[in-house]
């Protein structure tokens, strides 16, 4: 099974997306959107963004965590990560998103 990710719409109302990697662990988050458009835009950002290692930032959290992000070519965060406890870590976090993003189906967790 490949990697997916899932459109779903948060507390406050806004569309979400998540890359969850072929075992089902969340490897990416994306921002609030007001519209689903924007949500999807996101996603086929990530798609296109996530071939290139220098897209990839890489740094450590407040708590001593190891994190990414990934940024468009404007140099704006189109998606980050949850910490992990090693750099090693973080460092397969970003292989996984690049071998499963590219090609993983969308599915649309928001409609009612």
């Amino acid at each position: 099974m490949a990697g997916k990710f899932e459109i779903y719409k948060d507390k406050a109302g806004e569309f979400r997306f998540r890359l969850k990697a072929s075992n089902g662990q969340v490897i990416l988050t994306g921002e609030g959107y007001k519209a689903k458009a924007g949500c999807q835009n996101g996603i086929e950002s990530i798609k296109k963004n996530c071939t290139e290692d220098k897209r990839f930032e890489t740094y450590q959290d407040k708590s001593g965590g190891y994190r990414f992000r990934l940024k468009a070519g404007n140099g704006e965060i189109i998606g980050q990560s949850e910490s992990y406890t090693t750099e090693d870590a973080c460092k397969n976090g970003i292989q996984s998103v690049k071998n499963n993003a590219p090609e993983a189906a969308v599915e649309d967790l928001s409609i009612a």
